[in-house]
């Protein structure tokens, strides 16, 4: 069994009085992660929001009905939630009037569940997200030097749970997971009837990763109208399908303001909607791999550990540029990202950076110090 970082955090929070809200795309992992949690108990409720007879109990939502229903359990754990009309009002009677029944509710979509627990619930939630595996959850299940070992099969692959725990099978089951299971709440929530569209798009920013994106020129070649692309875009990453890098910019008047990067979330994903899984020395967008890695596997890791920060990339109109920012306190720390070790030797912060940005630190992140920077 591979261990989950967030096991621990979940435990401590679960049956306490507030309720632990988990979101996380389909397939990630959360039914296992509950279940290995809890699973053997007998006061616990498992219940499936997809479910109509689940439905049927939280209708006619008042205290005394719930204690009727609930009242032998101590926690409720409640997959896909936000099927339930008025989710978030009803968890909130759980909070407040019957603290003793401790609430888990888990949904594969942010833009769904959290709507509509944001106001019910404020103040009264634990929020966590859970992505597929990451590079330090894999480092602990096997050994770090094994895991550096994977390093170009993950760069293929990614790190969706099936996909690790079924060699050989990898393509079978990202096809899968892009024909059934990841576009499902964007399609429902956006009222699609066909995935075409999105499909286009997904495969455009696949495209475009390490580079700028133009809301403007994927609507054109769509054929579609700006607004609609961002608002696919806003869902796609809402379903954690992908997610977005602003760009950086304080000073200098030829600095990008307004430009964005998208990044996936999976690489796995992203070769499977180009179907590309040839070997990295017959690629040309190796770079592209390796930067979308990292700045993937650094975002669960900084969302894992509760490191408060923002982040960015930052390039000039003359082409200076860095791959990756955070910023955290007032610092900064600048990322570059090099696949080739010996690149990565030769590699300095561009000089109209470290002449702005004097208090920033600079490092080059390549396979030869990878664990410094995901650890």
């Amino acid at each position: 069994m591979i261990r989950r970082v967030l096991e621990n955090k979940i435990r401590q929070k679960a049956g306490g009085n507030k309720a632990v809200i988990l979101f996380g795309p389909r397939q990630a992992g959360k039914s296992t992660l509950m279940s290995e949690l809890f699973s053997g108990r007998e006061d616990i409720l498992w219940l499936n929001g997809d479910d109509s007879e689940t439905i049927e109990m939280f209708e006619n939502a008042s205290i005394n009905r719930f204690k009727t229903i609930f009242s032998s359990y101590k926690i409720l754990i409640i997959d896909e939630a936000q099927q339930i009309p008025d989710i978030g009002r009803k968890i909130k009677i759980f909070t407040d009037q019957i603290p003793e029944i401790g609430i888990v509710a888990t949904g594969s979509s942010s833009f769904d569940l959290a709507d509509k627990t944001s106001e019910s619930l404020t103040g009264r939630k634990w929020e966590f997200k859970l992505f597929p595996l990451s590079f330090s959850e894999m480092s602990l299940h096997h050994g770090l030097h094994n895991e550096l070992a994977m390093l170009e099969h993950r760069l293929l692959y990614g790190y969706y749970p099936e996909v690790v725990t079924n060699p050989s099978e990898e393509k079978e089951i990202l096809q899968l997971l892009c024909d059934s299971y990841l576009y499902k709440d964007v399609l429902m929530f956006a009222n699609i009837r066909h995935s075409d569209m999105i499909i286009k798009l997904l495969q455009m920013l696949a495209l475009q990763i390490g580079s700028e994106v133009s809301y403007n020129e994927l609507a054109n070649s769509l054929g579609i109208d700006r607004g609609t692309v961002e608002r696919y875009i806003d869902l796609l990453e809402k379903s954690f399908v992908v997610f977005r890098l602003p760009a950086f910019s304080r000073n200098l008047r030829n600095e990008l303001k307004k430009s964005r990067k998208i990044y996936f979330t999976d690489n796995g994903i992203r070769n499977m909607l180009l179907r590309n899984f040839s070997e990295l020395h017959l690629r040309n967008d190796v770079g592209a791999l390796w930067e979308n890695f990292l700045i993937s596997e650094r975002m669960k890791k900084n969302n894992y550990d509760g490191y408060l920060c923002n982040t960015y990339f930052w390039r000039t109109f003359s082409q200076s540029e860095l791959d990756y920012l955070e910023e955290s306190d007032g610092q900064l720390h600048a990322y570059e990202f090099k696949w080739n070790v010996n690149k990565a030797a030769k590699s300095k912060i561009p000089s109209a950076f470290s002449e702005m940005y004097k208090n920033a630190d600079f490092t080059v992140i390549s396979p030869g110090n990878v664990e410094d920077f995901l650890l």
